[in-house]
């Protein structure tokens, strides 16, 4: 399946916390939108593999993705090394994506920069025709060039570059987010407390988006960030 827009975390949730509004307004908008988890965040301090997998199912219902699948990757001990690059240019020529976001370079958690810098290199190897990738029947690979790449604002606040409006989408994305409950705050649960486990971290969720709709006039939005300047065809393509 080719994918207008692929999504890849270092962990399950990274994508439904920071940019499941996006996603579910391109989905929306009748754009294929696909997620691919690196890891099974199986080190966290709270929930186990299975149990976020689990959970990953049900937020990925929520959004209505077109496809998820998961790396496997070490969670807290993956690295950028040659092996992991190509299993990322194989995820890209396979779904082709015209866009790809990924974790943000700079945030708490160490996967998420480190999830950042090998999909920026996976994304520069995939249009490079002597990287050879095959996919999983043994069929060599096309290259494939991703138009756009950009990372979605997690734990560390970032200055957005731009905006999108979700307005219409943000209590679907929290209904996506609230799927991974092994995470997030339950009084019953007797796992340690962790940054994203309060019973104010939904609140500190929906400030953001509402404080960056407010910047451009709506009620909620997502921020992200580019490497590069975004053109404009027309003024009048800015509201």
């Amino acid at each position: 399946m080719k994918l207008d827009i692929l999504v890849i975390a270092a962990h399950p949730d990274d994508a439904e916390i920071a940019l499941g509004g996006t996603i579910i307004k391109h989905i929306s908008e009748g754009r294929k939108v696909g997620i691919i988890d690196l890891t099974c965040g199986e080190r966290g301090t709270r929930g186990n593999a299975e149990i976020r997998l689990r959970e990953s199912e049900e937020a990925s219902r929520v959004l209505g993705l077109h496809h998820r699948s998961n790396l496997n990757l070490r969670d807290c001990f993956f690295g950028v090394t040659e092996e992991n690059i190509l299993k990322v240019v194989r995820v890209i020529r396979t779904f082709r994506p015209e866009i790809l976001i990924a974790n943000p370079r700079t945030d708490r958690h160490p996967d998420h920069g480190r999830a950042s810098d090998l999909v920026r290199e996976a994304v520069f190897m995939s249009r490079l025709a002597k990287i050879p990738t095959t996919d999983q029947a043994g069929n060599e690979q096309e290259i494939w060039e991703v138009k756009k790449l950009f990372y979605y604002i997690q734990d560390t606040y970032l200055e957005p570059d731009f905006y999108l409006d979700i307005t219409p989408f943000y209590f679907r994305k929290e209904e996506a987010f609230r799927a991974y409950r092994s995470q997030f705050y339950n009084p019953a649960s007797i796992e340690p407390e962790t940054p994203i486990s309060t019973p104010y971290y939904f609140d500190q969720v929906k400030a953001r988006n509402v404080e960056w709709g407010r910047r451009i006039g709506v009620g909620f939005a997502e921020g992200l960030l580019t490497d590069k300047p975004i053109g404009l065809n027309s003024l009048f393509d800015i509201f």
